[in-house]
């Protein structure tokens, strides 16, 4: 029961990163310029994927998924954070608490299984090249990414659905800049216990499970590379999967970090870098990681550039004529 000498809190106040008064001005250009990078390179290759023929592969087809949770993520964290920085009313509500937690759970872990099926494709496409339509279909392609999406609102329905379980009574502040799970267990007048036993059962499985997939695979792929007669193929391809193996270890080891270390309901000051990590920082890196060194999507990137260039070049030449 909770304390009648408490008032029961409906709505919460997001203190971010009002530590640092003087220095939001530069933190709100910093974290604002980030937010157009990460959109505009997200969604744009998301239009280039969808709209290109040639890039309707799995391998694409993940990619333009995985750039789409991304700016997901970006759009459910960054609009709120960048508001509060000269907003002097940061609060928001238990229902906007919880959605902007559902969102955040079901795009992160969709972004999980999504970069598991990635690897599994990489792992086909070099491993066993003469059997990739055949293992790598486009019907499993879609299955995958369907399950991804799906695994992503179940994971969110359990732990939303578990919150609703819970009061609270002491303090309104949220010390974090957007509001996640763990800050709202610290905050209840009821014990979190099962939520928190929950939270490590499910989050624990599914990264496991997930990272599990991409260790497996990358071993399998080194072990390709390393069989590579040509040096100059397996240090082109040492380096595409060094720079993929460092996106996916920046996005597992933050997560880690924030939901199945022990002592989830310690004060959580040390989770805000992490939290950075992994919901502003890779989706801004992954655009350059997976697209900008890879040679078919730039590829296409100048045939398109090319062709307005032409077209600009035949517009001007046609009315100096006329």
């Amino acid at each position: 029961m909770v304390d009648k000498n408490h008032t029961i809190k409906n709505e919460f106040i997001l203190t971010g990163f009002s530590d640092h008064p003087d220095m939001k001005t530069l933190l709100f250009t910093v974290f604002f310029v980030i937010y157009l990078i990460t959109m505009v390179g997200n969604i744009g290759l998301v239009i280039l994927i969808s709209k290109e023929r040639s890039l309707h592969m799995p391998m694409y087809i993940f990619l333009g998924n995985l750039a789409f949770v991304d700016s997901c993520c970006a759009c459910a964290i960054t609009p709120k954070m960048l508001g509060n920085f000269f907003s002097e009313d940061k609060r928001i509500s238990l229902y906007e608490c919880m959605a902007q937690f559902y969102f955040l759970c079901t795009v992160e872990t969709a972004d999980c299984f999504l970069l598991a099926a990635m690897a599994y494709d990489r792992y086909v496409a070099i491993c066993s090249p003469l059997q990739y339509h055949i293992r790598m279909s486009k019907k499993l392609c879609i299955q995958m990414t369907t399950g991804a999406y799906i695994a992503g609102n179940l994971h969110s329905m359990i732990h939303v659905g578990l919150l609703l379980r819970l009061t609270f009574c002491g303090s309104n502040h949220i010390n974090h800049f957007y509001c996640d799970i763990l800050p709202l267990y610290r905050l209840s007048c009821v014990d979190p216990y099962v939520n928190e036993l929950v939270l490590f059962v499910f989050s624990g499985s599914i990264q496991v499970f997930t990272i599990g997939s991409v260790l497996i695979s990358y071993v399998y792929i080194l072990f390709t590379i390393f069989k590579m007669k040509s040096k100059e193929g397996r240090l082109k391809a040492l380096s595409t999967c060094a720079s993929h193996f460092l996106s996916v270890s920046l996005f597992y080891g933050s997560l880690f970090f924030m939901y199945i270390r022990p002592n989830l309901l310690e004060e959580g000051d040390k989770e805000t870098p992490a939290a950075i990590l992994f919901t502003i920082a890779v989706p801004l890196l992954n655009p350059f990681i997976y697209s900008l060194r890879n040679k078919e999507v730039k590829s296409v990137l100048q045939k398109i550039l090319m062709k307005k260039i032409t077209s600009r070049k035949f517009q001007q030449v046609t009315s100096t004529v006329a």
